[in-house]
């Protein structure tokens, strides 16, 4: 059988197959069901070191820990003995765990347990080693006494002072110090060797001038003890001269010392040898004499040193090799050398090696008939020899097993059955150490299961990477297949890969792999299967982000962040400033697609981020805002920025429940601190994460902070400034404070049932400043609501606890009380929960429909019996929907809907409905769980009622003695149409005339009105009518006659501009539709311009430039909505007819007559210098877009031609002197058909002729300035 490599991990659940030549190692499941249902040998999970020294001072603890099912008991060995731990009162054992604790509080002697330990798990299938620990209790001896005389040495010699430290456990560490605890100076001269001596390579006079002392530091005891100081007397030739030492280029020679050649002081000889073990660190040593002092460099003989693992100490003197491997035996040596010769000292070096693993056997799950192998290969240096156990004794002695084959380092098993199962050991050992390793042979008849939860909803974005889940286990291991949608394809390949572990990858999630996906674990015990379903959603994406803006101080900037995603994710937009997160206060407004900054300052100046995001993915856009902020006067202020993060955080006054935090504050940089923030951190429940501690005012630099029990803090200080915050300074030491029994319960305790048989207990964590002590729990505690009932508890750490096997839907009463390591909290609170629902039995009856009207009936029920609901009632609910309409052919909607009703109530309305349909209901009731069965179908019928109004009412203007009206049928007729009722009245300003009424057919759709005044505009009110009566109205008003040409403004028409009527017969025009007319508008529409189009029509001579003619609008009927709004108010504000007033007569008279004078003053200038640009294309249209039309401005050219001087050939003159409208670029005059045509000889078109305005006048108002009779003066002028 070929058994394959698994890896599953899914919501805490894990477990491995490893693939090793034959061998299945299987690690069962941390599911607890599993775990509770599967045979497993003992494991041995902890244990402790195999050289265990340990302090005197303390109690002993040997660690032995194993898992298995069932779970293991333990026993120990000591010496190679049973150790009877019942029998000594200093020795227990912890709960469920093999852990000896040896205590020895009231006395006894550390020293009479040393010795070797052995821990042995058991249970019913088989036994687990623990290796052999060696206890030792550390030991720190005194120094013995000895009398140390004076040394004498002469100038230049060598000399060695021995060390020899008494022996410890663990060896202490060496160190030389002056009786008066001064440090002993060393370089290549005078240095330590690694046997704790200290060596001179030659004496100089300066050594005598202090003492030497050999100290020794003990690790466990944590105490130095100094031997007798060794006294110098160095004798020399010549007397001390300082002088003379200055003055002399040569020390030894100034003081009489014979220089030597270099001789080794250790090791001793040319030659020597070492040993040391694979894996650990090699220290080579050579320290060598002479006048001077010589240099030491290393060598190996044959190639270079190990590169990368070698390291030079002690002043070159000692090679350090870390990690040793068999290639770094062989020859090392040294040289000594300085000016008078060089010595050589050659070190062989050989590796010998413990034992290490190259196969460890694996534990081996298998399937009753399979086949496997426990294999057990070390190596080692000499090679180790391999000693098989079973259950801890040596597999020669054990029972026969006709499946088992042992083969020096192999156990072949073969045809394996139930009951085969057992804990092997092996032990491979040489001289220089030994290895044991545990492997459990587990045979086991499982048949698949799937972890993971049934029904997993999988949400990816589109073309991202996915993954879908499906651990699994069984024995023999199954084979685990995807289908998706139900289709018998195995997915595998392309988009698709199947891994061993279960899982289904995708490398690119496209809409179309949405759906649900079935994988099968099958083995020959059976197959059992698990639906996931993948959603793929639309990627979140900015499509309009902010922009790089330069405003100034106190301007209202906007930041777009126009987002698009997937609608059934929610979003969250969020802002960013300087990577920071944004405060939106009062100034700041943040909508849906942008941000906006009221009064923008320059604090708001820098980095502005958008942020959107999904649960499943997020987008981002940045643009820098500056802020044009300081004025001319405030240039000589100095730039204000953040403040500088503050430093040298201190802790001190250190309590139980507080400590004082004192800091040093960073430069303000010209703003002051306003604020200071302390933040703190904690390693236990969310270690990295900062939260807020306190707030402090900006003239402070210490505070007193109130502290939680149990808790690792460490805390930090922002300072902020009316620019910003600070960064964060560097972190204060940590401060543990001591623990203590939870004050506080949980909150937030809710009983729900999930289920109808259970009930979901709830509640709210304590989190890290509330738990007080490790290890914190709760205790759950629940009964029926019943004084006489008993109470049940269970301890869990999560949140949430399930209680099963409920009855439906009855009180519970719930106390959640928290505990740790150091005590429980205060009696809690009691909660009233309930279990879970289940669906109402019963339906209302008797229910009784009563019609009140054409969209409304009465409903009254029988409620049902409190005992059918299984819950809590929450609501009555109607179910109706429109079955069909009492008009033959026409289609209606039977879309369900329902209306709620309180539980208490038996009677209600039901509105809105559509009239002369008929209707059907269905009463339920509810509960949390659903809808309880339906009621009887009940049937009725709904009355006519009054239609809705007409869809549309079209209006059109073929002439000015005649308006067609066109209409359409209600879109709900509610009822037989019997016909419809048409008002119109004639008004003029606010002047009305008559109402006027006409009565048409069903079927009648048009209607002609004959115009009696050609004036007044038209408003008509049309209703459709049923034998109730009418129905909503639609209200049209006839279009503006200044709207009725089909002529177009090259600029916007103000509202307060009076038009008289045109004097000649308008050209018949194209459809207009016209908007249903509400309400007057109170308010002047802002100027909208509109562009110029050239259609031919009559031209229409008006009395005054002032007017121009607007074009009728033919392309869409907002442009016509907008132009008739605006000329509506013209007319209506200025309905007075004041051309018969003898004052408005003799001014335009006066007008006329400087019209005239300008007018020769144009022709004067004009005569000088300038020529009106013709165009040349006869059939060109005037373009909207050129640029003359647009600014008002002309060209001149020169003149070449007395041509040029004459008027031109189609200008007229009006009654009062002014230009005709059609010769002014203020207006555009469509040329067409009939009438005075403008056309030269050749039938151009003479192009439209501007006059250039003055700039201010352009600012000032950017419409045309030929609206009245005045502004026509200045733009000839």
């Amino acid at each position: 059988m070929v058994l394959h490599s698994h890896q599953l991990t899914y919501a805490g659940i894990a477990f491995a197959l490893c693939l090793h030549h034959l061998i299945s190692a299987i690690e069962v499941p941390l599911d607890s069901n599993i775990q509770s249902e599967l045979p497993q040998p003992p494991t041995i999970t902890k244990q402790s070191v195999k050289d265990y020294i340990v302090d005197p001072r303390d109690n002993i603890f040997i660690e032995c820990e194993a898992k298995g099912n069932p779970v293991p008991t333990f026993s120990w060995t000591r010496n190679g003995k049973f150790f009877n731990v019942a029998k000594d009162p200093k020795v227990s054992m912890r709960r469920r765990s093999g852990t000896l604790v040896i205590d020895f509080h009231g006395g006894g002697r550390p020293d009479d347990y040393e010795g070797e330990y052995q821990c042995f798990a058991r249970n019913d299938y088989g036994t687990a080693l623990s290796s052999k620990i060696h206890l030792q209790v550390s030991r720190s001896p005194l120094w013995p006494k000895e009398k140390v005389d004076v040394i004498e040495v002469d100038e230049g010699a060598p000399l060695s002072l021995q060390c020899n430290p008494p022996p410890g456990l663990p060896p202490p560490v060496i160190f030389w110090m002056s009786s008066s605890m001064e440090p002993i100076h060393q370089d290549k001269r005078v240095s330590q060797g690694q046997n704790g001596d200290l060596y001179f390579s030659n004496v100089m006079l300066q050594d005598a001038q202090t003492d030497y002392s050999c100290n020794a530091r003990f690790h466990f005891t944590h105490t130095i003890q100094q031997k007798n100081p060794y006294t110098l007397k160095v004798k020399t030739k010549k007397p001390h001269n300082e002088t003379s030492l200055r003055n002399h280029t040569d020390m030894y020679s100034a003081r009489g010392v014979t220089e030597t050649t270099p001789s080794f002081m250790y090791p001793y000889g040319t030659s020597s040898s070492q040993m040391v073990l694979r894996g650990v660190d090699l220290l080579l040593e050579c320290i060598a004499s002479g006048v001077p002092a010589p240099d030491i460099m290393w060598y190996k003989k044959g190639g270079e040193l190990p590169a990368g693992k070698t390291k030079l100490e002690n002043f070159n003197k000692a090679l350090r090799i870390s990690n040793v491997s068999e290639e770094d035996s062989g020859e090392y040596f040294c040289l000594a050398s300085n000016k008078m010769g060089s010595i050589r000292h050659t070190i062989s070096v050989r590796v010998k090696a413990a034992p290490y693993w190259l196969d460890e056997p694996q534990n081996l799950i298998l399937a009753p008939g399979e086949d496997g192998r426990l294999v057990c290969r070390a190596n080692g240096n000499p090679k180790p020899s391999i000693q098989w156990l079973v259950n801890g004794e040596p597999i020669e002695g054990s029972p026969p097993n006709p499946s088992r084959e042992v083969a020096g380092d192999t156990i072949v098993f073969r045809d394996t059955q139930i009951g085969s199962s057992a804990v092997y050991q092996c032990n491979a050992s040489n001289e220089h150490g030994y290895l044991l390793a545990n492997a459990f042979v587990s045979v086991l008849d499982v048949p698949p299961r799937i972890l993971a939860p049934r029904n997993q909803l999988i949400k990816v974005i589109q073309y991202n990477r996915t993954r879908l889940d499906c651990p699994f286990f069984g024995s023999p291991i199954p084979t685990l297949r995807w289908f998706k949608n139900g289709q018998g394809n195995m997915l595998d390949g392309g988009n698709y890969k199947a891994h061993e572990n279960g899982s289904l990858e995708m490398s690119m999630a496209r809409k179309e792999d949405q759906g649900i996906y079935t994988c099968v674990a099958t083995n020959i015990l059976g197959k059992v299967e698990a639906q996931v379903r993948l959603e793929v959603k639309d990627p979140t994406r900015i499509v309009r982000g902010p922009e790089d803006q330069v405003v100034k101080r106190g301007s209202m900037p906007r930041l777009h962040c126009r987002v698009k995603h997937d609608p059934t994710l929610k979003l969250t937009v969020t802002w960013l400033k300087d990577d920071a997160p944004l405060y939106i206060g009062n100034r700041m407004k943040k909508e849906d697609d942008g941000l906006t900054i009221y009064g923008v300052a320059e604090k708001d100046q820098g980095d502005y981020t958008c942020v959107a995001s999904t649960e499943l993915d997020k987008d981002s856009a940045k643009a820098y805002l500056t802020v044009l902020a300081i004025p001319a006067n405030r240039l000589r202020d100095l730039p204000k920025e953040r403040p500088d993060r503050p430093r040298d955080l201190e802790l001190s006054d250190l309590a139980e429940r507080s400590v004082k935090l004192t800091w040093i504050p960073g430069d303000d940089n010209n703003s002051p601190i306003t604020d200071y923030i302390v933040q703190f951190e904690e390693d236990r429940f969310q270690p990295g994460t900062w939260h807020n501690h306190s707030r402090y005012p900006g003239n402070v630099n210490s505070a007193l902070l109130s502290l939680s029990p149990y808790v690792n803090y460490q805390f930090r200080v922002i300072a902020v400034n009316d620019v910003g915050s600070s960064l964060p300074s560097m972190p204060s030491e940590r401060y543990q404070t001591s623990g203590a029994r939870p004050e506080i319960n949980p909150t937030g305790v809710q009983g729900a049932g999930t289920q109808k048989n259970n009930m979901e207990i709830t509640w709210t964590p304590l989190n890290a400043t509330q738990a007080y002590g490790p290890n914190l729990r709760y205790i759950v505690r629940w009964r029926r609501r019943d004084p006489r009932g008993s109470w049940y508890n269970e301890t869990v750490k999560a949140p949430r606890h399930v209680v099963w096997n409920t009855p439906i839907y009855v009180p519970y009463e719930i106390k959640v009380q928290a505990e740790n390591d150091f005590g429980r909290a205060p009696e809690p609170e009691t909660y009233i929960g309930y279990s879970g629902e289940d669906y109402p039995k019963a339906a209302p009856t008797d229910v009784r429909i009563r019609v009140l009207n054409s969209t409304a009936i009465a409903l009254t029920w029988t409620r049902v019996h409190l005992d059918t609901i299984q819950g809590q009632l929450k609501e009555y609910r109607a179910y109706f929907w429109r079955d069909s309409s009492l008009l033959k052919n026409l289609w209606v909607s039977k879309k369900r809907q329902y209306v709620s009703f309180p539980g208490d109530r038996n009677r209600g309305i039901v509105s809105r409905l559509f009239p002369y349909s008929n209707y059907k209901l269905e009463m339920v009731v509810t509960n949390g769980r659903g809808d309880g069965p339906r009621s009887e179908v009940k049937e009725f019928p709904t009355p006519e009622g009054v239609p809705s109004s007409p869809r549309y009412l079209r209006i059109r203007q073929p002439n000015l003695e005649s308006i067609n009206l066109e209409w359409d049928h209600p879109e709900h007729p509610n009822g037989v149409l019997t016909g419809y009722n048409l008002r119109y009245q004639a008004f003029n300003g606010s002047k009305t005339g008559r109402t006027l009424v006409e009565n048409f057919s069903p079927n009648q759709t048009r209607f002609t009105v004959q115009r009696t005044d050609p004036i007044s505009r038209y408003r008509f009110f049309l209703r459709a009518r049923t034998q109730v009566g009418d129905g909503e109205v639609i209200v049209e008003e006839s279009p503006a006659l200044l709207n009725e040409g089909d002529q177009r403004l090259p600029f916007p028409l103000p509202a307060s501009t009076w038009l008289p009527p045109p004097t000649t017969e308008l050209t018949p025009a194209a459809t207009i539709a016209t908007t249903t007319t509400t309400a007057t508008p109170t308010t002047e529409t802002p100027p909208t311009e509109i562009p110029t189009t050239a259609i031919p029509t009559t031209t229409t001579t008006t009395t005054t430039t002032a007017a121009s003619t607007v074009a009728s609008t033919t392309t869409t009927a907002e442009r016509a909505a907008a132009a008739t709004t605006k000329q509506e108010l013209a007319y209506t504000k200025n309905h007075v007819d004041i051309a018969t007033q003898g004052w408005f007569i003799g001014l335009m008279c006066a007008i006329a007559l400087l019209v005239l004078i300008l007018l020769i003053v144009c022709f004067i200038k004009r005569s000088r210098g300038g020529k009106y640009p013709v165009r040349d294309n006869k059939d060109e249209h005037l373009n909207p877009e050129d640029k003359n039309v647009e600014d008002g401005s002309f060209d001149y050219r020169s003149l070449e031609s007395d041509e040029d001087n004459k008027p031109l050939p189609n200008s007229q003159t009006s009654l009062d002197g002014t230009i005709k409208q059609q010769e002014s670029d203020d207006s555009l005059v469509d040329y067409g058909e009939g009438g005075e045509g403008q056309f030269n000889e050749d039938g151009s078109f003479i192009g439209q002729y501007t006059v250039k305005k003055d700039k201010e006048e352009t600012e000032g108002n950017e419409s045309s300035e030929a609206t009245s009779p005045v502004n026509a003066i200045y733009s000839l002028a």
